[in-house]
């Protein structure tokens, strides 16, 4: 499994209108986030999903969105500002060995992971992290790149995250991705 960063120039090929033909965020998330919902993304980006995640969430609920890199949060916060979702949506910058997020304890409803497991070099911290901030029943979609990551790799994702507590209820179909989702 690769450790390696995307870079944040990347960001711009990512949030490109023609990737919703492929990967549309209200298909593939629209049965996991209700409005009133709280939302924890990780590795965020420049907000492909988190602009989808706050419409789903509704004014009623709120959208965290994590990230390592500043220049993706920075071009995430204009993009939120021109939203009209800026009571809605949040953006933190973690570390590269935590989310940061001990003052969250039992705070998020749902949780997502798109394409950065397999960017984190301590995954055993990761879905501890992610596993204490997510509610009782919580859930975590992770979907990782079928050309970055193997069936395999992602086998030994889901293995820690077990390991952490999770456990798995559904293997989604998501184009070009390998996917588990997991409930708390």
């Amino acid at each position: 499994m690769s450790n390696s960063i995307c870079p944040w120039w990347m960001g711009y090929v990512l949030i490109n209108p023609i990737r919703r033909f492929i990967q549309n965020p209200d298909r593939i998330l629209s049965e996991y986030v209700s409005k009133g919902m709280n939302v924890l993304e990780v590795g965020g980006g420049m907000g492909f999903f988190t602009i989808p995640l706050a419409k789903m969430a509704g004014k009623e609920g709120h959208v965290m969105s994590v990230d390592l890199q500043e220049k993706m949060l920075e071009s995430l916060t204009k993009r939120i500002q021109k939203s009209g979702f800026s009571d809605t949506i949040e953006t933190r910058r973690c570390t590269d060995n935590s989310l940061l997020l001990e003052t969250f304890a039992d705070k998020f409803d749902f949780a997502l992971a798109f394409a950065v497991v397999h960017e984190v070099p301590d995954k055993d911290r990761l879905f501890r992290e992610i596993y204490a901030a997510l509610k009782q029943e919580g859930k975590l979609l992770i979907a990782e790149p079928k050309g970055h990551v193997s069936e395999n790799d992602l086998a030994k994702s889901t293995s820690l995250a077990e390991k952490e507590g999770f456990r798995v209820i559904q293997k989604p179909i998501i184009k070009k991705s390998r996917s588990v989702l997991l409930m708390k």
